[in-house]
């Protein structure tokens, strides 16, 4: 029974996880906005997702230990592979980041995660209903 549970709340649970780090990775460059020679980076989603939910780990890195004693950790949770976006405009100094873009892409992914979480309570709470018997 809980295997289908989990199973059922997996897709948004995958989601939620890369729209958090993808807002990470967006709110990065709209901090380095004015760094000389930055570049704009950010990761397509839906190949991000489909990576997550078919169990291939892209981009990340394997954790070193230095010490026996150290937790191997898991090295299929992190960023995925993160690809330079390529400006409209060049910028005298060399940073590709625009903010109007940049602020459209954090407003467009802030609506999807919140979104999925509106989803994922909906779940839940049919799940309950059902649960209860009412």
């Amino acid at each position: 029974m809980l295997s289908k549970l989990d199973r059922n709340l997996q897709f948004q649970q995958q989601a939620l996880g890369l729209r958090a780090s993808r807002q990470q990775v967006l709110a990065g460059n709209i901090a380095n906005a004015d760094t000389p020679n930055f570049k704009a980076r950010d990761f397509h989603f839906t190949t991000a997702l489909d990576n997550a939910l078919g169990g291939r780990s892209v981009g990340t890195l394997p954790l070193a230990t230095t010490a026996s004693r150290h937790l191997a950790g898991d090295a299929k949770q992190g960023v995925p592979s993160l690809l330079y976006r390529q400006p409209t405009q060049a910028s005298a100094d060399g940073n590709t980041v625009e903010m109007d873009v940049e602020g459209a892409q954090l407003a467009e992914n802030s609506i999807r995660y919140e979104a999925g979480l509106t989803f994922i309570t909906g779940k839940i709470r049919t799940m309950m209903t059902a649960l209860q018997g009412q």
